[in-house]
């Protein structure tokens, strides 16, 4: 095919404005308030009311008519064979780039979607549990990869998805500490046959390495009813999310994003920070009461009491 002919071909996706997107919600009614809202969002990651109606709205109701379409075929199907094995849960993927809001997203659509009438039940599991520990990670010594696919356990992922799709009951996973920054041991998150499960992970949509003796292999996303994809660029341009800079590309990103927020209006800036520093406000405090600590001990030294006065009486000479 040349390449005339391949641009010439239809776009089998749909690309919506913000508006257009938001009208898709018809009269569906928000049931969070500021105060849920608060509870449901990461650190760092700000979200409004408006957000929520004008885009997880129309994105709840579009899941709810999913999974109400799917219950329906499978009950069709139960009826047909004469089955009455229960109910096979229905597998949201969330994946996204880092800082996309991932976290944020899974939150504020668990929330949403359990309070529609055919999925009162909605679970929320991490990819997080299923990293190495740290011990293994150190042993195979790749702990500067944590976080890459190679981190996680694979096996362990794909065995969880398998017994959730089945049907099973109470299928653990593991949990991770965001204090400790490893694996909690002895803890677990139990899955007992949602209506939906909502699987959140950086990696969840990558394919599988194939093995060398050529088999198929499972990947993650085949047990994904639906999957979702989140791009931090047009957040990046905002400067709302923090990302990893090059030493030499500090300063020029620094001020690119002042440019930015400086043509913002100020209220907007302010509602903004506060919504990022409310989370961790009193880490804030408490770090900084530990600073002032530290620092009035160490001027508080005869070396630098000395050094302070020689420094003042020869500012004034």
């Amino acid at each position: 095919m040349n390449r005339v002919a391949a641009q010439s071909l239809e776009s089998p996706f749909r690309r919506f404005t913000r508006d257009e997107w938001a009208q898709l919600r018809a009269d569906t009614q928000l049931t969070l308030t500021i105060d849920d809202l608060r509870k449901l969002q990461s650190t760092h990651d700000p979200i409004s009311l408006d957000e929520v109606v004008a885009i997880y709205l129309p994105l709840s109701r579009l899941l709810a008519l999913y999974v109400a379409a799917t219950q329906g075929l499978f009950k069709a199907t139960q009826r047909f064979l004469g089955a009455t094995d229960g109910k096979v849960p229905y597998i949201i993927g969330i994946a996204g780039s880092v800082a996309a809001g991932k976290s944020t997203t899974a939150r504020v659509l668990q929330a949403l979607l359990t309070r529609w009438p055919n999925t009162p039940k909605v679970q929320l599991v991490t990819t997080d549990g299923f990293l190495r520990p740290n011990a293994e990670l150190i042993r195979q010594g790749i702990m500067d990869r944590k976080g890459f696919p190679e981190s996680y356990d694979g096996t362990a992922v794909l065995g969880f998805l398998s017994a959730v799709k089945a049907g099973q009951h109470n299928v653990a996973a593991p949990v991770y500490s965001h204090i400790t920054y490893d694996i909690v041991k002895g803890e677990s998150v139990v899955v007992d046959r949602p209506d939906i499960l909502i699987f959140e992970g950086i990696n969840v949509l990558l394919p599988n390495r194939l093995p060398r003796d050529g088999k198929e292999i499972p990947f993650v996303s085949d047990f994904f009813d639906f999957a979702i994809f989140l791009d931090a660029d047009e957040a990046l341009r905002m400067g709302l999310v923090w990302r990893v800079c090059d030493p030499e590309e500090l300063l020029p990103e620094a001020r690119r994003h002042a440019e930015v927020l400086a043509s913002r209006p100020i209220s907007s800036l302010m509602a903004v920070k506060h919504t990022m520093l409310e989370p961790v406000r009193p880490e804030i405090v408490a770090a900084t009461a530990r600073e002032n600590a530290h620092f009035a001990e160490l001027m508080g030294t005869q070396a630098n009491a000395a050094a302070l006065a020689d420094f003042t009486d020869r500012k004034r000479n």
